[in-house]
């Protein structure tokens, strides 16, 4: 009995340990410029871009975030949209005006005036 629970006990580890190698030969890892001010930037941003297939870690700082995501299952454009749509502007995408008007004031940082696109 000791000796079929030791052998499920290896299989299971054993299927662990595949299953989370082949989930991070997916894995890219990049950083990308981010505007923002505060702690309160931090955690939007973050919260906007994180989800089961993506995390992203913003630097107050520098202003750099470091993203990594599944290449199989996002893109870093998909990510960057939706913190572009919470009001961020970033490397790739310009923030609809809407967005950056709603966030609070210590949040609205300086950018570049906005264009008829933007708005």
């Amino acid at each position: 009995m000791k000796s079929i629970y030791k052998l499920l006990m290896a299989i299971t580890l054993l299927l662990s340990v595949t299953l989370t190698n082949a989930q991070s030969k997916n894995n890219v890892t990049e950083s990308v410029k981010i505007n923002g001010n505060c702690g309160m930037c931090k955690k939007t941003i973050e919260t906007a871009a994180n989800n089961k297939t993506a995390n992203l870690t913003w630097d107050v700082d520098s202003k750099i975030a470091t993203v990594t995501y599944d290449s199989k299952k996002t893109t870093l454009d998909e990510i960057l949209k939706r913190v572009a749509n919470v009001g961020y502007d970033n490397e790739k995408f310009t923030a609809p005006t809407t967005a950056y008007n709603k966030l609070p004031g210590c949040c609205q940082y300086d950018r570049e005036p906005a264009t008829e696109t933007d708005k």
